[in-house]
């Protein structure tokens, strides 16, 4: 094993090591694409790369915060055509212990309608059931009047009920 001997404070502060090779390294290869001092010039590069990878972190958020509202905007739509409200339906398929998330109901909504048509059905019949008022949301929806026993399901219900 071979040790660097230094004679004077001066030449260690001087000697960066290897270490100073793969930092650079990390950063060049990361800037491989960019053209001219941008990718050649340490310390030009390093600038661009930072704010690229700055860039990077928000548009993960922005990218998750854009699919949320795609979701929500699918499931409202398909709410309304089912004359019901996105919360009502919500709260209905909790009650009803059908535990879905924004993006399968969404998937749903577009994909499959006739399958969100009975989980609809399904939330307005368990919250009448329940006898549950909605007074946080005063809109009503202006799609068709929607019945459980138009999509089945009503054995269903009997057996939860019990």
């Amino acid at each position: 094993m071979v040790t660097m001997v230094f004679l004077t404070v001066a030449n260690l502060i001087r000697v960066r090591g290897p270490d100073e090779y793969w930092r650079k390294r990390r950063i060049f290869r990361l800037a491989a694409h960019y053209i001219g001092r941008r990718r050649n010039c340490y310390s030009v590069a390093v600038r661009n790369v930072h704010r690229a990878l700055a860039y990077v972190t928000k548009a993960r958020q922005l990218k998750k915060e854009d699919m949320k509202d795609l979701w929500n905007t699918r499931i409202a739509a398909a709410c309304e055509q089912h004359n019901i409200t996105q919360f009502q339906l919500k709260e209905g398929l909790d009650r009803a212990n059908i535990l879905l998330d924004r993006k399968s109901l969404s998937n749903l909504a577009s994909w499959e309608p006739r399958t969100f048509e009975s989980l609809a059905a399904v939330a307005k019949q368990k919250l009448e059931l329940d006898g549950f008022v909605d007074n946080a949301d005063k809109q009503y929806p202006t799609g068709i009047k929607l019945n459980l026993k138009d999509v089945m399901l009503e054995a269903w219900l009997k057996e939860n009920k019990k």
